[in-house]
């Protein structure tokens, strides 16, 4: 995401004020962010939407220090969509390398596709038209309009989610999937004009991913902790349903990333017993394998071949 245009500021929240709400959170949190947001590359003015974008697919469920390298390989590679969208959808799963969920390369190819089709070339600025390329969601089509073009939009990703569910609601996470009280809370603290709600966007997810973790809060450092309704409850455990953990070590997921691996790597098709190679429990080995030729990433040919898709 990049970093809005600083706003005009109308004046310091007052901690004593009453229950945490938009308006005496807005301000210290984006004087926070002036401070200690971190300098990434798709923050930067030269960035552009097409480079918020790209980052806003890569950077789902992989931390930063994964995506910045590939990052900075993609865009130079494909520095607009149309470069992207003249190369062969196999392409971007080779250049996803070892991000995890390939799928978002496949996505991101036909947003990019639907951008050079559709729109000339240039990400849309609307709302609406960015919700309906294929492969975007909810949530980034709001990131894309906030961290790009400065619009007011409730943007809720993980961290976000968390900060508001602590701060404001007084849980210690919020629930396994956004709810319809989220989308309401997040667009009750949304300031009203659309540079300060931009800003606030960044600034209260970066909160999250650098004060207000899942795992070690910081509370010492945090500009709202005088405010915090999680903190002033005495931070109860979380008691509703069991949090979701992300296993890998000899999931499916871990096969398809060795099977993914080794058609990245060749230039050419591979036969299926170069495959076989990558993973000793065969059931399991094949059922990987069917699962990434139905998800698209990977072609069957004649004569027991396989590929990187080129359609």
């Amino acid at each position: 995401m990049t970093a809005p245009t600083k706003p005009p500021r109308t004046g310091p929240a007052d901690p004593a004020s009453g229950p945490p709400s938009g308006e005496n959170l807005h301000a210290p949190v984006i004087d926070w962010f002036d401070e200690n947001a971190r300098d990434l590359p798709w923050r930067r003015p030269e960035a552009g939407a097409w480079g918020v974008m790209v980052s806003e697919f890569m950077l789902q469920q992989t931390p930063v220090n994964r995506v910045l390298p590939v990052y900075e390989q993609w865009l130079a590679r494909w520095p607009r969509p149309a470069d992207l969208a003249k190369e062969a959808p196999g392409e971007a799963v080779r250049a996803w390398g070892r991000l995890g969920y390939p799928r978002r390369a496949l996505r991101l190819h036909g947003a990019a596709v639907a951008i050079t089709e559709r729109h000339g070339g240039d990400v849309p600025a609307d709302h609406a038209r960015l919700l309906a390329l294929p492969g975007i969601g909810e949530y980034t089509a709001a990131a894309v309009a906030s961290f790009a073009y400065g619009q007011r939009h409730p943007v809720l990703d993980t961290n976000v989610r968390r900060v508001f569910a602590r701060a404001v609601t007084g849980v210690q996470y919020p629930p396994n999937a956004t709810t319809a009280a989220e989308r309401k809370l997040a667009r009750a603290l949304l300031p009203e004009d659309e540079p300060t709600a931009a800003r606030w966007a960044a600034a209260s997810m970066e909160l999250g991913a650098l004060v207000c973790t899942a795992k070690s809060e910081s509370c010492h450092r945090c500009p709202i902790a005088a405010q915090c309704a999680w903190r002033l409850a005495g931070k109860p455990e979380h008691d509703g349903p069991p949090r979701r953990g992300q296993t890998y070590a000899g999931t499916d997921r871990q096969v398809r990333g060795r099977l993914l691996a080794v058609l990245r790597e060749a230039h050419g098709p591979v036969p299926q017993s170069a495959l076989d190679r990558v993973w000793h429990e065969p059931v399991q080995r094949a059922r990987a394998l069917d699962g990434l030729v139905a998800d698209g990433l990977v072609e069957p040919l004649a004569g027991g071949l396989y590929r990187l898709p080129l359609t």
